[in-house]
């Protein structure tokens, strides 16, 4: 049985084997809210069981969560060698100094287990094998004795490493065979294994485990059981994103955006007791979706607290690379706090929702008439 990179991960970091920081997402909004929660330039990986997806386009990059939007949007669905993506990793972009190829497998014609090896990684590691064989290194374990690490280092220093990577590398490949015997594998790769100014990381994984060995595995079968995300942020047509606190007050904001001539971008329901970090990652969401002209916050404190609201109101506008126009309607549980750190900011706000709403149609309307 064939795993997903994410599940494959997820076994190798279980392992000891060190993994960048990712997510899964079943859309492109669910991507867009992981890229604003992880706050770093990100990669989006098609899950599928097949190689080939970079040539095939199934990786792309995010320097911000309004292109995670767009570029996740534009992986779902795709077809690669046949498999259509129903979801992506969405991950930490790495800083790659190089990139190396490790695999264990089975050689058949041998009826053992082979590790084989390669300064050389990436997506052209089928070409280097056709091309230049004599740059991977082949190690053949006794399969009857435990594989040492220092046979592991050996295989290291044959790929023509530099030293200090001699010890890091001997202990990754050592991982890796370990998971091999252990979860009863036809093949445990990693391509790429990338080198970072942090240390050794599998950029990539692949995991198949022998059928008949799953009986022993159901932890495995397990995780192919996926559970969808709670998304509360939906992309609609207009240019006034519509953000509050609970899906009525939301909803009621939109009808308010409408009633007055404006057309809502987004539905996006930060639910009750937000946090002020909550608060930040909605506004870094709308701020970065490029259809946005205004931003409409009407949150009325109940759990939700008006200070909370306030000091992420001000963070996300400090941090944010795109300017938005921002209209806040700003009531309730510590009001009179959350207001005064929106006026020390130099950020107006609002205690009725009517009169805010109409100010941000007005608004949008100027900044058409300017072409902005």
């Amino acid at each position: 049985m064939k795993f997903f990179e994410n599940i494959a991960k997820g076994i190798f970091n279980k392992e000891g084997i060190p993994i960048l920081e990712g997510h899964v997402a079943y859309s492109p909004e669910e991507a867009m809210t992981i890229s604003s929660e992880m706050g770093i330039p990100v990669v989006i990986k098609a899950q599928v069981l097949t190689g080939g997806r970079g040539k095939a386009g199934g990786i792309k990059f995010a320097n911000n969560p309004g292109e995670a939007l767009k570029v996740a949007d534009e992986v779902l669905g795709m077809q690669i060698k046949g498999e259509t993506v129903k979801h992506l990793l969405v991950e930490e972009k790495a800083d790659i100094l190089n990139e190396f190829f490790v695999t264990v497998s089975v050689d058949r014609g041998a009826r053992r287990p082979v590790i084989i090896a390669s300064k050389e990684g990436g997506i052209e590691i089928e070409n280097l094998a056709k091309t230049n064989p004599e740059k991977l290194i082949k190690y053949y374990p006794n399969p009857l004795i435990e594989f040492l690490p220092y046979e592991a280092r050996e295989i290291a220093r044959k790929m023509g490493v530099s030293s200090d990577l001699i010890s890091p590398l001997g202990d990754i490949i050592w991982k890796l065979y370990n998971v091999f015997t252990k979860y009863d594998c036809d093949t445990a790769e990693i391509n790429p294994l990338i080198e970072t100014p942090s240390g050794l990381i599998a950029g990539d994984a692949k995991l198949v485990v022998e059928n008949d060995s799953l009986f022993r595995h159901q932890d495995l079968v397990k995780r192919l059981h996926y559970k969808r995300k709670a998304v509360d942020f939906v992309q609609l047509d207009g240019d006034i994103a519509v953000i509050g606190n609970g899906a009525g007050l939301t909803l009621t904001a939109m009808d308010m955006i409408k009633l007055n001539g404006g057309e809502p971008a987004t539905f996006l329901d930060i639910g009750g007791g937000a946090s002020e970090q909550v608060i930040k990652q909605a506004l870094n969401i709308v701020l970065n979706y490029e259809p946005v002209k205004v931003v409409f916050l009407n949150v009325l404190g109940g759990i939700t607290k008006a200070d909370d609201v306030a000091h992420g109101v001000v963070k996300a506008l400090e941090q944010s690379e795109r300017p938005v126009t921002i209209v806040i309607r700003l009531t309730g549980t510590n009001e009179e706090e959350g207001q005064k750190i929106l006026e020390e900011a130099g950020i107006p706000f609002e205690t009725s929702m009517e009169k805010a709403a109409k100010k941000a149609v007005e608004l949008c309307n100027e900044l058409k008439q300017e072409g902005k």
